[in-house]
């Protein structure tokens, strides 16, 4: 009888699946499966992707770490609702790196959410963005890291990247002539980065960014994509400049960091961020470039009595140049050379320089890939240190 009625049960829901929505399973990396409304309102498609990483570090050519690492593990949905023009994204994150930094701020919960964020197109080449999802700032944060050309993003993003955040954006383009593009956004956002529950303790963070693509659209999106794997028959070249004010910021990176606690309170100071990057294709020939600089209003964090706390806004510069070949037979060699320069007088950190040198093979574009490269980090006053990585990375 149980038999029965499972059979039954599992019988009526699939039927109901059925008459409801219509299943197309895509090629491999382009989603799990997809669902279609049966009245074609609706789509959803959804994919996961890992990334398996093994790491060694060398101190000074002595002490050695290593580490495996499941670096990330996540669920994307994505179609629209309604209408095409109401488009919409969510990711999860699953993996440890992912959901961590549970804090008071975010409820003492994991960070699960990344994106949760509606894409409107009210009208011609406008778009409102609402929700969460990464603001409009350095390219080599804004580039999935499914699509990176190296096995992670440089220095650079680390130190100053402004990642994501929970507000509206405003994206819009225009050509000024058949091939010449214009893309810009503006976003107005909370300041304090992703899944933070407590309400705004400082002020709001404004960004804008503007783009210029003399020669047209990349290929498959390739200005936001590593590597040259579209082998674009003509150059592309896209250069961009972003600028981030956070008023009364309270973490020591803009919206990223650590919070600037004080015996009142929160330490509050207006911080800006400048960021420059530039992006081109030809061929089997990449190269990008990003500049990044921070400046804050005042730097020291401070309790009642003006005695400093400790904590300190990360203000300083950046600069990271890569550059790549694929071959043919889908191998590719890339470097990569990064410097960051904080204030040390502020800060008390020295300069680093961190050379890297990488090789992939593609075996279904980003999609299936194996990377592994080796850094070589110089600071200047300090101890250097030598690193290997080796990642596979899959994706449907």
């Amino acid at each position: 009888m149980k038999l029965k009625i499972t059979l039954a049960t599992i019988a009526l829901f699939t039927s109901f699946c059925i008459n409801a929505q219509e299943i197309t399973s895509p090629k491999f990396g382009k989603g799990l499966f997809n669902l279609v409304g049966q009245d074609s309102t609706w789509t959803m498609k959804i994919g996961a992707r890992m990334q398996f990483l093994a790491i060694s570090n060398w101190e000074d050519g002595e002490s050695n770490e290593s580490n495996f690492l499941l670096r990330r593990s996540r669920l994307k949905f994505d179609g629209y609702a309604f209408t095409p023009k109401l488009k919409y994204k969510l990711e999860l994150g699953l993996s440890n790196r992912d959901i961590s930094g549970a804090s008071e701020f975010t409820s003492n919960s994991p960070r699960y959410i990344l994106d949760a964020v509606m894409k409107w197109n009210f009208h011609e080449n406008f778009v409102l963005w609402f929700g969460q999802t990464k603001l409009p700032g350095n390219r080599e944060r804004v580039i999935s890291s499914a699509n990176l050309q190296l096995v992670d993003r440089s220095l650079l993003n680390s130190r100053f990247n402004i990642d994501r955040d929970l507000g509206i954006q405003l994206r819009h383009h225009f050509k000024i002539s058949d091939t010449f593009l214009v893309r810009e956004a503006i976003s107005i956002s909370q300041g304090e980065g992703r899944n933070v529950t407590t309400g705004n303790l400082g002020g709001h963070q404004y960004t804008g960014r503007i783009e210029l693509l003399p020669f047209g659209t990349f290929s498959g999106k390739g200005d936001y994509k590593g590597g040259a794997l579209k082998r674009e028959p003509s150059a592309k070249f896209s250069i961009a400049a972003t600028y981030d004010f956070n008023n009364n910021a309270v973490k020591n990176r803009s919206n990223q960091g650590s919070y600037m606690a004080t015996d009142i309170g929160f330490h509050e100071t207006n911080i800006t961020t400048l960021f420059l990057d530039t992006m081109f294709k030809y061929k089997g020939f990449s190269l990008m470039a990003e500049y990044a600089d921070r400046d804050a209003d005042d730097p020291f964090a401070k309790n009642s009595d003006d005695s400093l706390t400790g904590d300190v806004v990360q203000v300083g510069s950046g600069f990271n140049f890569m550059t790549g070949y694929l071959c043919k037979n889908d191998w590719e060699v890339t470097g990569r050379f990064t410097t960051i320069e904080l204030d040390k007088n502020i800060t008390g950190k020295t300069a680093q320089n961190q050379y890297t040198l990488g090789v992939s093979k593609y075996i279904v574009g980003h999609s299936l890939k194996v990377q592994t490269d080796i850094s070589h980090l110089e600071v200047n006053g300090g101890n250097n240190e030598l690193m290997w990585r080796l990642q596979f990375d899959i994706h449907f």
